[in-house]
């Protein structure tokens, strides 16, 4: 098969990009002297994950039980549920656990210790669990002044059904950062205050093996990672236009693509129609707020090149528009209807998530594989 021969849209993965970059940053981390958890909510893929295994052995994140179960059946064990768990999920995480996995969950408050080692107790199994905490402000977690962390750290450690594995951070305001300085500061942050508060916690006599932090941004200009045990990160293996613009890759580092056909010309509005809309781009606006606006994507041709000052600036449920961003004229001439055109995504996770499979390529035009997705919780 060959790209001309797709029904789009369609999602397309550069198998070469995606090794390079799953290389870069593995030999990153290895130089800093810390394990790297790749996040598996962002290639929801057991092909995507076996590469990101291969460099150097680990367990994965997750941020859906459905990921969790799917990864489990292709033989990965070691699995760290990185959201807030809720009753609701008991069932299918002591399952799992009986199964063989040894799957961590994280919590915040006394509420979710109790349920959680209620299950625990009720199934006859010890559910590991880390602590989340809040670096940086942006959602969940315990900060390092709330008497909350030794209080849930001495519930963990004295309730049967549940162990304490260790903490948990993310420094999810690294997207909004303005420059490469503020990541390096805001990776210091995030890792300071989980190691300060795995200090806490050990002072109190409290079990701490675990010092996991990460994001993509901070994993990528980190300087130093004393005292932490993993970095977690997962749009690192595709990279997409909020990376690109926050100066963690360049636009050519960009692995996934979408694929979609020009359906329409409105030359009086210097608009060129495709059939990919917010359903096969989403409507992720994330570069919005960075220095440049990629609209709703950049625009390729159909072997990936980006085409000059050209971005989807619109989009309905199943079309997209594109204009230019100078409001120049529009090269209709390789903008023809029926041609093909390649989107490079603002989020990989989002993008990706309203498809089944990667079309994989190797530098070229030409299928190479099509890899499998899982969707859904």
């Amino acid at each position: 098969m060959d790209l001309s021969t797709l029904e789009t849209p369609c999602l397309i993965l550069d198998k070469g990009k995606l090794k390079n970059n799953i290389d870069r940053l593995h030999k990153r981390m290895a130089k800093l002297g810390v394990n790297l958890r790749p996040h598996g909510k962002s290639a929801k893929n057991m092909d995507v994950m076996t590469m990101a295994l291969e460099v150097q052995s680990g367990g994965i994140t997750v941020s859906t039980l459905k990921e969790a179960e799917y990864y489990f059946s292709h033989g990965i064990t070691d699995i760290v549920y990185a959201v807030g768990i809720a009753p609701v999920k008991m069932k299918r995480i002591v399952g799992l656990i009986k199964k063989g996995a040894d799957i961590t969950v994280l919590l915040d408050s006394i509420e979710q210790v109790t349920f959680v080692a209620e299950a625990g107790r009720k199934n006859g199994v010890t559910i590991p669990a880390l602590i989340e905490l809040d670096c940086d402000g942006h959602r969940s977690g315990v900060t390092l002044e709330d008497s909350l962390l030794l209080d849930i750290g001495r519930l963990i450690n004295n309730e049967k059904g549940v162990s304490l594995a260790g903490v948990l951070t993310h420094a999810g305001e690294s997207y909004q950062c303005k420059s490469t300085d503020e990541i390096k500061a805001m990776a210091e942050t995030e890792r300071a205050m989980a190691v300060k508060c795995a200090e806490i916690l050990r002072q109190d006599g409290l079990p701490c093996p675990i010092v996991s932090v990460g994001s993509t941004p901070t994993a990528n200009f980190a300087e130093d990672l004393t005292g932490v045990t993993e970095v977690r990160a997962g749009v690192f293996m595709f990279y997409d236009l909020v990376m690109a613009g926050l100066g963690v890759c360049d636009e050519s580092d960009i692995a996934i693509s979408v694929l979609t056909s020009v359906i329409g010309h409105q030359k009086r509005k210097g608009w060129v129609i495709t059939d990919a809309g917010w359903m096969a781009l989403s409507r992720d606006r994330g570069t919005a707020a960075q220095k440049v606006d990629q609209g709703y994507g950049l625009v390729c041709d159909a072997d990936g090149a980006p085409l000059k000052d050209l971005i989807v600036s619109g989009t309905n449920q199943e079309h997209g528009i594109i204009s230019a961003r100078q409001q120049r004229e529009l090269p209709l001439e390789s903008l023809e209807i029926g041609s093909m055109v390649r989107i490079l995504p603002n989020h990989a996770c989002a993008t990706g998530a309203m498809y089944d499979r990667y079309y994989v390529t190797d530098g070229s035009t030409a299928i190479v594989d099509v890899w499998h997705r899982v969707n859904g919780w």
